[in-house]
């Protein structure tokens, strides 16, 4: 299927919101925190006709194999402030632990394709709290099992990502602590604050390259992830935002000038991005902050995923996705992004989550599965 490219119409510079390190010195307290690697690609970027391309590599964050932590941990932390009504004193997690342990018991419940579900399982186990994880049918059995490793409980819901994301929401109470990575009208504190979380992501690149990249492109999804690109990125680099085809949920908003649902089914191989609704939270700063949209078909992330083996880079179906949206890019006459001698960074947002989808396309098992 041919790569749909929609240049934004109301896409603006200027004054992005502040950002601070809150995030990152809370990251670093937490067991097991490193930077994760930025490599060059010097292969793929002539290919592209770019001067550099860098690749955040996402692989392996807190010992998950996404980066979802970033922003489930920063979240829940948050949320828990709030209930306690001071921010409390702690040095390491065992601290963190018996300075939240006032609230009593509580179950931290989300929706998710894979990864952000795991996250906050890991933040539950690490609290000594219960998880309740939702999951739309479909998904791949070694991300449940994943989830499950965690200590979770896990439950397929029949239906899409969306229908997963309410069943999850109906179960807010005084017990139970909703911790989305998507908002909707009357929950915005919590998303809000996972957005804050992914910026860890690039005050790490700020510090790893010499200099701000020209073009940044990153998946959509329910919009988080770009948001906080646009706030780190959005006053001086282009930003491109990369989604499926079944499920464009920003490309079709862009178009309509408002935030708009793409119904279902949304059954990329992309499965983090099999989001048909954005985010509330996060469409102010995409509407005006994204440059371009791409949406790819599944073709495009598995010819994505054999490019970024072919250079020692292990990517899952979605974390192959940024790289998709720029070769969808490279070539074409869209009037809003050019990446000839330029400069880009992409996110590789998980490793193979699924291992034997990835020995299908990729043609070997990743590392360390056998």
């Amino acid at each position: 299927m041919t790569p749909e490219i929609l240049a934004n119409p109301a896409k603006r510079r200027g004054d992005r919101p502040s950002t601070t390190d809150r995030p990152g010195a809370f990251h670093r307290r937490l067991p097991g925190y490193a930077p994760t690697p930025l490599i060059s690609a010097p292969a793929l970027a002539a290919a592209l006709g770019l001067a550099e391309l860098h690749v955040k590599v996402e692989a392996d964050r807190f010992g998950l194999p996404a980066f979802k932590m970033l922003g489930a941990s920063w979240a829940t932390y948050r949320a828990l402030v709030e209930r306690l009504g001071a921010e409390p004193e702690w040095r390491d997690l065992a601290g963190l632990r018996a300075a939240v342990a006032p609230l009593g018991p509580l179950t931290l419940a989300a929706a998710t394709d894979g990864n952000h579900g795991r996250a906050v399982a890991r933040m539950a186990a690490w609290l000594g709290y219960d998880a309740h994880i939702f999951v739309p049918a479909g998904t791949a059995a070694a991300r449940i099992d994943g989830i499950a490793s965690e200590g979770a409980r896990v439950t397929v819901v029949d239906g899409t990502y969306d229908d997963a994301v309410a069943t999850s929401a109906a179960l807010a109470s005084d017990d139970v602590l909703v911790v989305s990575d998507t908002s909707w009208e009357g929950y915005t504190e919590i998303p809000a604050s996972v957005i804050d979380g992914y910026s860890t992501i690039f005050a790490e690149v700020d510090e790893q390259l010499a200099g701000p990249p020209d073009v940044v492109c990153v998946q959509l999804g329910v919009g988080a992830l770009a948001a906080a690109a646009v706030g780190r990125h959005g006053d001086h680099a282009a930003i491109v935002a990369v989604e499926p085809h079944q499920a464009a949920c920003g490309l079709r908003s862009a178009e309509a000038g408002h935030p708009v649902t793409v119904p279902g089914p949304h059954d990329s191989i992309m499965a983090g991005l099999n989001c048909g609704t954005l985010s509330v939270v996060a469409w102010p700063a995409i509407s005006t902050g994204v440059d371009v949209f791409v949406a790819v078909d599944d073709d495009a992330a598995e010819r994505a995923m054999r490019a970024l083996a072919s250079v020692g880079i292990e990517a899952g179906e979605t974390g192959a996705a940024g790289l998709a949206g720029l070769q969808a890019l490279a070539g074409t006459e869209h009037g809003a992004v050019e990446l000839t001698g330029r400069s880009a960074l992409i996110i590789c947002t998980e490793g193979p989550t699924d291992p034997v989808a990835y020995e299908r396309i990729v043609g070997r098992r990743p590392t360390g599965t056998g």
